[in-house]
């Protein structure tokens, strides 16, 4: 029986950032032309992670994520897939990127273990995601995407941050592209994470207005599909018989049954996305904590987990949340050192 926190909210899913650092700039998690990166000396090694995660198995994980910043920078990733494979709890292993290193590495990751992928992708046009993202490489995405196809991969989620005035008009052209590649789409409502990204809520496309347009396009409403779980996306069945996901973190907070928490790539472990602090993992590790110790300190804190991070963000005044501060005091307060 899995460990449950103060809300009875049970420990499953875990997201393991690899690295903080990444090959895109995207507007809303790394706006600032500069940043401070995580030391490497902190950056938790194979060994270090594999360990992590037998104590996190041990009392209830068994859904694990590796995320970033953008994960395929990490050196020698099918060899740490391969291990964490082998571990008999894990019954789902997925991998998030933005897909411009995936070509060369699909097949690897894919004969090493890993279950399913999820590519980041916000835009079919060029000059958008230029803008986007600050590089010229959606033709490196797209190839990315056609690689996970073709090295065999099933389940594959296509997540698009939907936003106002910018790529709202392209729900269909992402649709198209996820049936040519297998992939589900996911609609994904423009979070509200601070820093300086420069979100308002009149950039957000709330869930209703997707479900209205899809509407309109397929001449019929989508159809809500049951057993959403703990799971951030309701899946819809479209009128063409095509499912898609939405995402609605920002108008509708999914915290009563939120079961995930991250790890940084230093080692730091996030209860929430918007938690302010986190527990120094590392320094257990570093210090000599044996494994029962380690176990230990992670049941105790999850126990007293009350988190409800998206749903005290939303109650917050628009003013409040709109006020933006720029680059965040602290490594761990950016949305690339925490992980999607």
């Amino acid at each position: 029986m899995a460990l449950a926190d103060h809300h009875r909210r049970p420990l499953r899913s875990l997201r393991l950032s690899l690295t903080d650092r990444c090959n895109l700039r995207c507007a809303y998690c790394m706006p600032e032309e500069k940043y401070h990166w995580l030391p490497r000396a902190d950056i938790l090694q194979f060994e270090e992670l594999s360990r992590l995660v037998d104590a996190f198995t041990a009392l209830g994980v068994d859904r694990l994520r590796l995320t970033g910043g953008e994960p395929l920078l990490r050196q020698d990733l099918p060899e740490l897939v391969a291990a964490l494979a082998a571990k008999p709890a894990i019954r789902d292993l997925a991998l998030t990127t933005n897909g411009l290193r995936l070509a060369p590495v699909a097949s690897a990751l894919r004969r090493a273990g890993l279950d399913r992928i999820t590519l980041s992708l916000d835009t079919l046009d060029p000059a958008r995601f230029q803008r986007l993202t600050r590089r010229d490489d959606l033709a490196r995405a797209l190839e990315g995407l056609a690689a996970a196809q073709e090295a065999g991969f099933t389940g594959t989620k296509l997540n698009m941050v939907v936003i106002r005035g910018f790529n709202d008009d392209e729900l269909l052209p992402m649709l198209v592209l996820g049936r040519r590649y297998g992939a589900q789409v996911r609609f994904i409502e423009y979070m509200d994470v601070g820093g300086a990204s420069g979100w308002s809520m009149a950039q957000v496309v709330p869930k209703q207005e997707i479900l209205e347009r899809l509407t309109e396009a397929f001449g019929a409403p989508p159809e809500p599909q049951a057993g959403r779980g703990s799971a951030p996306a309701t899946e819809y069945r479209l009128a063409d018989g095509s499912a898609c996901g939405i995402i609605a973190s920002t108008t509708e907070p999914f915290c009563g049954d939120c079961d995930r928490s991250r790890v940084t790539a230093d080692g730091m472990w996030f209860l929430c996305l918007y938690a302010v602090a986190g527990h120094d993992l590392r320094g257990l590790i570093r210090r000599g904590a044996d494994d029962a110790e380690l176990r230990r300190h992670l049941s105790q804190v999850w126990s007293s987990r009350a988190d409800r991070g998206a749903q005290e963000r939303a109650a917050l005044h628009l003013e409040q949340r709109t006020a933006q501060p720029g680059q965040a005091a602290s490594f761990h307060h950016e949305m690339h050192v925490r992980g999607g």
